[in-house]
């Protein structure tokens, strides 16, 4: 038995009679106990031969003296001294004067005393002073935290006990002892780190907190810099506040010390070889942020609280109200450039999380950041929301996943210790809002925030653990609103007591101000002297707003260069050339349809992939998997990235597309495509709609030429994902000028699977769509659906796309597609006219579709020779192809009746969305009917039937009313 690992659970139960067998043991034969053991004994004999540390001359150790040397704090060993010559391996000489009794004696009142150490370490915080209004403060020390509660007592607290190193001494009387656990743990900091398991991350955090010489240390004008930024927060807010009086603003009034705080992690960031920083946050303190961290000049800002916008007029887009903006900005500490983003977010608390977290995987991609150094994530919270919210978890989640980490995230949780008009005891099961980030062994450093040079110190502390272990760490800052939850709230309404405290409690800059004349590091004239200067360049600023006018938008800067926006809102003319050479199909092909000679693929999978390559070779059936291969693989060639992720993406939900490949024997994978080139990803994400959609969708924000996709695992699942939708992919262009090519994959259609697997929600995109915002198409034919990917990249500018993507029409015999129509000129097509039509002077029915029923109305057809019903699919439903209906339209001279047909309840899909559509074209046309008719599945609230028999029947209904039967 020894110490290996942190144990102080080994000692638990170590009693007098099992310590004195074992150092007899160690006075027989020193090698026939733990190491570990010998070592301690030898500490315990030095201490009881030479007596009380404080009367020994060469106390206390140097860093240098051998009984410190490679200490391990969490274990209870000292390195021994090297042996003298002539010395007997046995005990040490000194031994033979030190009893078994007092060896006892001393032995118990260590572990007693590391008992103690750890229960500091692991439940000091709960005594430590965090609250600034002193509301949630205990009067009493917790019981497991006094010395008496470990068997001290009297003349026990000043004798000296054997330590071994821990709290970096050999010895202290009890009552120092708990003196420096009390300073290093009970003061304004309060620390949780004992959950993680890795000895190395714990001994990282004890280095940097615990011990007799530990303090928070700054120099004057260290100091003096931390209160300056202080004092630029607080005005900043007084300023807003005396200027647009009762204007939201969401201001940080009372958590002022986050200002300084993030200036710490931008500097010790920097000096640790950090080169962006990408931020996220919720409203409060954003405009703070901006102004004293992002450098947004003021005089932007006070223009747009005047109703001005941030952009050039001719830009145009919807705008957002201050507090959601974002922005992006260059600074230097100590010589070292440090590049800072701000994501532009709606009010849905904590949902910028996972877009932050892409575009960090984004930017590490690019810049070649694989040990994830260069670039790092700064996430700021609410208290309420960051207990709240789901996606917070989900985020976490990410944090050690091939494909989604992004070496660790700094977490900064604002604790107003109220969320809207909620408190806590009322928001939360746990005793800290942090408690959530245990989940992943994050550290969690609670502060309090009438400290600044403690928050400062944190934030030191936390981004120096991010850039060693790469993993995410928490700083709880304990705080206040002092205006409630906006401006024109009235807190005391839901908070009487914590409001009757803050009104008397004095600024953050007060308090620490204070401390530093106390310390006679400023002094009155200094604070005036900053206060004036600082609203000075306010006030000048404020003065130019009214004649500031924005020259130019920054959304194709940087990797968005070269890209813009569409010159062509909606016409044939944004195909684009997606059509490539047949050798180079060929290439695709073979990489896809060759197994390693040294492999051990499936027996099934092997048959699929001769499949696909015999397809090719012979230029026909070539189905919609393959397609999808050669879509990929043609970009890939052209040195586009491809990332592909859902919860079963590799093999495919419905065992199709096998882009990954799996040995039988060693299970090794083996991906074919990256045989191209190494810049195609396919990642089977964690159960998550809502956190893996809004990475992807941020990985997409910062890498315009990489084919970004998301799937569902069903179409249906895409609305646990659609805050993400609403808020981002479908208004982030118009709201925050931020353009992005996400393409959501979702498999849809009835066939009988119920009204969990039937319906993607197609209306739901549709009613999205407005203002060119973004593409929804329902592809029928694998050439298109491989010519609809290639556009996203081709094109010179960048739109989401939502594809209504297949299930049965991944095997449809007819759902397949020849050579030609993925070579040459080809190219997508927006409608499909029918492959079997009777001639236009004969049409007298048109029917219009979208999807897989397209199959399904054809065959009814040619099986009772109707010779004057055309089937035509509508590819892309937004933009709507008018132009293109139109066209076939004026053709149809004798045409009576337009259908739409859809397998959706009325209620759903696209028959809202195109009637009017529809019925404008046929105007447009000039024919003689004048609107369109609809057949499809009467209007339901679940999206299908679950019955097999009811399902039959409703289809083939709709089929009958669609052709007129």
């Amino acid at each position: 038995m020894g110490f290996e690992g942190d144990l102080p659970e080994a000692l638990e139960g170590v009693g007098p009679s099992f310590v004195e067998a074992l150092y007899q043991r160690y006075l027989d034969a020193p090698g026939s106990i733990d190491p570990s053991w010998q070592r301690y004994f030898e500490g315990l004999e030095r201490t009881v031969v030479t007596g009380p540390s404080w009367a020994r001359p060469n106390w206390p150790p140097t860093p240098t003296d051998n009984l410190t040397a490679g200490l391990d704090p969490m274990q209870m060993e000292v390195e021994p001294k090297p042996a003298k010559k002539g010395a007997s391996a046995a005990a040490p000489a000194a031994a033979a004067s030190v009893s078994t009794a007092d060896i006892q004696k001393a032995a118990d009142a260590s572990i007693r005393a590391m008992m103690l150490i750890r229960t500091y370490r692991v439940r000091g915080h709960l005594a430590s002073k965090l609250d600034p209004l002193g509301l949630e403060q205990r009067t009493e020390l917790p019981a497991d935290l006094t010395p008496e509660y470990h068997g001290f007592t009297g003349a026990d607290l000043d004798r000296p006990v054997f330590l071994g190193g821990a709290l970096g001494v050999q010895q202290a009387s009890v009552r120092e002892i708990v003196e420096i656990l009390q300073r290093n743990y009970c003061g304004n900091v309060g620390v949780e780190y004992m959950h993680i398991n890795d000895l190395e991350e714990r001994r990282f955090i004890q280095e940097r907190i615990e011990g007799r010489g530990k303090a928070i240390e700054f120099t004057e004008n260290g100091k003096k810099a931390i209160l300056a930024k202080v004092i630029e927060a607080e005005q900043f807010e007084k300023f807003l506040g005396r200027k647009y009086v009762g204007t939201k603003r969401f201001g940080l009034d009372g958590g002022e010390s986050m200002i300084p705080a993030l200036e710490s992690v931008i500097k010790y960031g920097g000096a640790l070889g950090v080169r962006e920083m990408v931020i996220g946050m919720a409203h409060r303190g954003r405009l703070n942020v901006l102004a004293n961290v992002m450098q947004k000049p003021f005089r932007v800002i006070f223009h747009e609280f005047a109703g001005g916008a941030s952009t050039p007029e001719d830009v145009g887009g919807s705008g957002d109200v201050k507090y959601h903006l974002g922005t992006s900005t260059d600074r230097v500490f100590d010589d070292v450039p440090v590049h800072l983003s701000l994501t532009p977010n709606p009010s849905h608390l904590e949902a910028v999380n996972p877009v932050v977290l892409g575009k960090v995987r984004a930017q590490q991609t690019a810049r070649g950041d694989n040990d994830r150094t260069e670039v790092m994530p700064i996430l700021l919270h609410g208290d309420a929301a960051f207990a709240g919210q789901g996606i917070v978890a989900e985020c976490f989640g990410f944090s050690g996943l091939k494909g989604y980490n992004t070496g660790g995230t700094v977490h900064f949780v604002i604790n107003n210790q109220v969320g809207f008009t909620t408190s806590p005891q009322f928001a939360r099961s746990s005793p800290y809002p942090s408690d959530i980030a245990k989940v992943v062994q994050a550290p969690i450093f609670h502060v309090n925030g009438d400290d600044p040079e403690a928050v400062t110190f944190v934030t030191k502390v936390a981004t120096e653990f991010r850039q060693k272990f790469k993993r995410d760490v928490v700083i709880d800052m304990w705080c206040y609103r002092r205006f409630g939850h906006n401006e024109s709230d009235e807190p005391a309404f839901t908070q009487p007591l914590m409001y009757a405290e803050i009104r008397q409690h004095p600024p953050v800059s007060a308090v620490y101000a204070e401390r530093l004349k106390r310390e006679g590091v400023i002094d009155d004239a200094w604070i005036a002297s900053s206060v004036d200067q600082f609203v000075a360049k306010m006030e000048a600023d404020f003065e130019a707003a009214p004649s500031y006018k924005a020259n130019k938008a920054d959304w194709f800067e940087g990797r968005w260069s070269g890209l813009g926006r569409p010159v062509d809102p909606v016409t044939a003319r944004r195909a684009g050339d997606t059509g490539v050479a047949p050798d180079r199909i060929a290439e695709v092909a073979k990489v896809i349809s060759t197994v390693p000679a040294d492999f051990n693929i499936h027996k099934t999978l092997a048959r699929v992939v001769e499949g696909r390559g015999e397809a090719i070779r012979n230029g026909q059936g070539i189905d919609w998997a393959t397609g999808e291969a050669l879509a990929f693989g043609t970009l890939v060639q052209e040195g586009y990235g491809v990332r592909l992720s859902g919860q079963d993406s590799g093999r495919g939900t419905f065992s199709q597309r096998h882009a990954v490949w799996v040995d039988q024997k060693s299970g090794q994978k083996y991906v074919p495509l990256q045989q191209i080139a190494p810049n195609f990803e396919v990642l089977d994400s964690p159960l998550s709609e809502f956190g893996v959609l809004g990475f992807e969708y941020g990985y997409s924000l910062a890498e315009p030429r990489t084919l970004t996709l998301w799937e569902a695992q069903f179409g249906d699942f895409a609305n646990g994902a659609q805050v993400m939708i609403d808020q981002f992919i479908a208004s982030g262009e118009i709201k925050w000028l931020r353009a992005n090519g996400l393409v959501m994959l979702l498999p849809h259609g009835y066939e009988g699977q119920g009204p969990e697997h039937s319906s993607a929600r197609l209306e739901r995109f549709l009613q999205l769509c407005a203002e060119d915002n973004m593409q929804v198409a329902n592809c029928t034919t694998p050439a298109n659906y491989y010519h609809i990917l290639r556009r996203q990249m081709v094109r010179a500018f960048r739109k989401p796309l939502i594809i209504m993507t297949p299930k049965s029409l991944l095997r449809h015999k007819l759902a397949v597609s020849s050579i030609e129509e993925f070579t040459g000129e080809s190219h997508f097509r927006r409608i499909l006219s029918d492959p079997n039509p009777p001639a236009d002077e004969a049409v007298e029915r048109l029917v219009l579709c979208s999807g897989k029923v397209f199959y399904d109305l054809a065959e009814a057809r040619d099986a009772k020779n109707d010779g004057k019903t055309t089937i035509v699919r509508v590819e892309q439903l937004y933009p709507f192809p008018s132009d293109a209906l139109v066209t076939r339209l004026k053709r149809m001279k004798k045409l009576k009746t337009v259908v739409w047909a859809q397998e959706e309840p009325k209620n759903a899909g696209s028959w809202f969305f195109v009637e009017p559509l529809i019925e404008a074209s046929m105007v447009e046309a000039g024919v003689s009917p004048k609107r369109p008719v609809y057949a499809g599945r009467a209007a339901a609230a679940a999206t299908a039937t679950g019955l097999a028999k009811r399902h039959a029947a409703e289809q083939a209904q709709l089929i009958a009313e669609a052709l007129g039967a």
